[in-house]
């Protein structure tokens, strides 16, 4: 009886596994091997001749000799990954850098933010940019002062012109800020901080479209769960904060608002640790129905994801895996198989 049992268990399997990981295209990784033994903190963007890849790599994290690394997507797959921009300071001692941010001006440049400093307290703001897709880059300029730029999660670009980068600080408790430029990323403003970090403890918003110009933001806690906010005038001012039902284990989060007004999460959804990472979506940001289950190996860690929708409609996802390496994965929205999250429980497949 017992052995008939498991028989029947093992012939559910494939079903399982199809339900979890229906509309996935393509999964790999970005690189086999790398000059560098952990990586973190990756982030996408498509230019006009297609998609390209940023993460920090070294020793490990916090350690000097942690640089920011870049991959470009060909036909004949990734590029072998290049070292960007490192924390060699003309006086002083060399510092890690850390959470590069990639974002493609339309008829403009493709950016390059990051951070470098000794710790996420006391890091200073860093870019870059590129006219041909990622093959050349400018010199690295300081933000100004009290500008770190987007501080994990891409910027959007809103109807008016302005880029609205989701940003947050660490010096002070969690705290969120949007910072903006009107002019391309030459200039900037700042608002002040959304929360106190004491109720709640927020950083590494991400900013989704809603209609009649409404955003909303989606952000890592300590607070055990995913919290969300609303702005009616374009980023500058924001409903206080609250829980959403997403559980969040303190650990990175990214999303994005598909070309069908859906918007998309891709997050840890567990109460503690950094597996499974999962992938929801919602008709309007407040319900949300399991999509793809990426990752589900007990004590892993695959964390920190990036994501994007191209123009071609396919979503592209990058994460950490397990400090290692970066995978890669591409999904197929109209393929994706859901089913309602009640009370922040994962359907059961």
């Amino acid at each position: 009886m017992k052995a008939r049992f498991t028989l029947f268990l093992l012939s559910l399997l494939p079903g399982f596994l199809a339900a979890q990981t229906t509309g996935i295209v393509q999964s790999g990784f970005i690189y086999e091997t790398a000059p560098f033994p952990s990586c973190h903190a990756s982030t996408l963007a498509e230019t006009p001749d297609g998609v390209v890849a940023a993460w920090f790599g070294g020793t490990d994290e916090r350690d000097p000799d942690v640089g920011i690394w870049f991959s470009r997507k060909t036909g004949a797959g990734w590029t072998p990954p290049v070292e960007l921009a490192n924390g060699v300071q003309a006086v002083g001692k060399r510092q890690p850098t850390w959470n590069p941010v990639l974002f493609q001006m339309p008829n403009g440049p493709l950016l390059l933010f990051y951070k470098v400093g000794p710790s996420p307290s006391t890091w200073w703001g860093m870019q870059m940019s590129s006219g041909d897709g990622g093959k050349t880059w400018s010199k690295p300029t300081r933000l100004p002062d009290g500008i770190v730029g987007p501080i994990k999660n891409k910027p959007v670009l809103l109807a008016s012109g302005k880029l609205l980068s989701p940003s947050s600080s660490e010096d002070n408790g969690w705290r969120l800020h949007m910072e903006s430029s009107l002019d391309g990323g030459k200039t900037w403003q700042k608002t002040p901080a959304l929360n106190d970090g004491k109720a709640f403890s927020a950083i590494q918003p991400s900013v989704l479209f809603h209609p009649n110009g409404r955003l909303q933001l989606l952000c890592r806690s300590k607070n055990g769960r995913v919290l969300e906010a609303w702005s009616e005038d374009g980023g500058t001012k924001w409903t206080d904060l609250k829980a959403t039902e997403l559980p969040n284990p303190n650990s990175g989060t990214d999303a994005v608002t598909l070309q069908d007004g859906r918007q998309l999460l891709v997050y840890n959804h567990t109460p503690k640790g950094r597996s499974p990472l999962n992938v929801a979506l919602s008709p309007d940001g407040k319900r949300w129905q399991a999509a793809v289950v990426l990752e589900n190996e007990p004590g892993g860690e695959f964390s920190y994801p990036a994501v994007i929708q191209s123009r071609d409609g396919l979503v592209h996802i990058t994460y950490t895996h397990h400090r290692k390496k970066i995978r890669y994965v591409v999904l197929d929205p109209a393929k994706l198989v859901l089913a309602n999250i009640k009370e922040g429980q994962w359907p059961k497949p």
